[in-house]
């Protein structure tokens, strides 16, 4: 199962087009990566607590279509591991007739906030924390 949330495009994230600015599909992506975080149990505090953040090193985004204000879209994300000290986060941003208006394609990691270097197992120690670590692996 894939991890979404639903958005409605506001009037004030419009660019002069009349159609979504394009760093808000970033932020839209970034909503989402959160909410699936605090679904699985893991909300900022508990992360920050256990000495570790989510860090961003690629993000690519392919815009397909325009969004216009009052649009509800659902912005899916996936977690997809290996076994290295990074991992792949897909996304998309889906209007409401099944429509993909961007796809979002990211490396990311677990930072250890004392070392400042990223930590070796980051699906083994989300799924440790996580009171639902089924979210987390996508």
């Amino acid at each position: 199962m894939t991890f979404f949330v639903d958005v409605t495009v506001r009037g004030y994230e419009l660019d002069t087009q009349g159609h979504l600015n394009q760093a808000v599909y970033l932020q839209y992506a970034e909503h989402a990566r959160w909410e699936l975080l605090r679904a699985a149990g893991l909300p900022q505090e508990k992360l920050l607590a256990s000495g570790v953040g989510p860090v961003a090193l690629e993000v690519t985004v392919r815009f397909l279509r325009e969004l216009r204000g009052g649009e509800q879209v659902r912005v899916t994300c996936q977690f997809v591991y290996s076994s290295g000290k990074t991992f792949e986060v897909v996304q998309k941003i889906i209007k409401e007739d099944g429509t993909v208006a961007a796809e979002i394609t990211g490396v990311a990691g677990m930072l250890d906030l004392t070392a400042r270097r990223l930590i070796a197992d980051p699906a083994g120690h989300l799924a440790s924390l996580a009171g639902n670590p089924d979210l987390l692996s996508g």
